[in-house]
């Protein structure tokens, strides 16, 4: 064997290769800083034509588990299944610097008087497709075809991140305790939501 060829056998055997997985974990890892739990400022919006805040099931659930993990509920609202309504209130919080997440539950589905895709949609910088594909394939395992009814999305608007869930406390359960709880905690590993809310503005 050359010297080349002997030095590129020795380089490879201690080399990861780009884009394999043991790669792809370990570049994860170096840029992940565990700087322990970091409570987060959170918006819950709940769209219905007919929810209180005495019967809003989804809404006062999502409140107890944002709560429960320690972070902060800094507004709750009701608006009717509106655009224009819920657009003016999305557009506030994504204005406000003191919310960091909007939590949406309501307003998903495929309806007429469903619009919520359609209210927050154009106000997005970003949208983060992955959310509700997962959402899906996770909700597909508890009420099987049924949830390719569900428009569910997510996206970024002003370097604040926006859920926007079905209505029912069963849909909200489940993005809730496996998909947001964790990408919303600090120390979520190989990485999480919570760790890029100080880049979400970069240029």
């Amino acid at each position: 064997m050359s010297d080349e060829g002997e030095m590129m056998r020795i380089h490879h055997s201690s080399l990861i290769i780009p884009h394999s997985p043991k790669w792809i974990r370990r570049t994860m890892t170096e840029h992940f800083q565990d700087t322990g739990f970091v409570s987060l400022k959170i918006a819950l919006l709940t769209v219905s034509d007919s929810r209180t805040e005495a019967d809003d099931t989804s809404g006062n659930q999502l409140r107890s588990r944002v709560e429960q993990a320690g972070h902060e509920v800094v507004a709750k609202k009701i608006v009717p299944d509106d655009i224009y309504r819920m657009r003016a209130v999305f557009s506030r919080w994504i204005a406000d610097p003191q919310v960091q997440v909007i939590l949406a539950t309501g307003g998903t589905g495929i309806t007429g008087r469903d619009s919520t895709p359609e209210a927050i949609t154009p106000l997005l910088d970003k949208q983060i497709e992955g959310f509700g594909e997962l959402f899906r394939a996770l909700s597909f395992e508890e009420v099987g075809p049924a949830t390719i009814q569900s428009r569910t999305l997510a996206g970024l608007a002003n370097g604040t991140f926006i859920f926007c869930l079905p209505g029912s406390s069963g849909a909200c359960r489940t993005a809730w305790d496996k998909i947001l709880q964790p990408q919303l905690d600090h120390r979520t590993r190989p990485c999480n939501f919570a760790q890029l809310i100080p880049r979400l503005l970069e240029k």
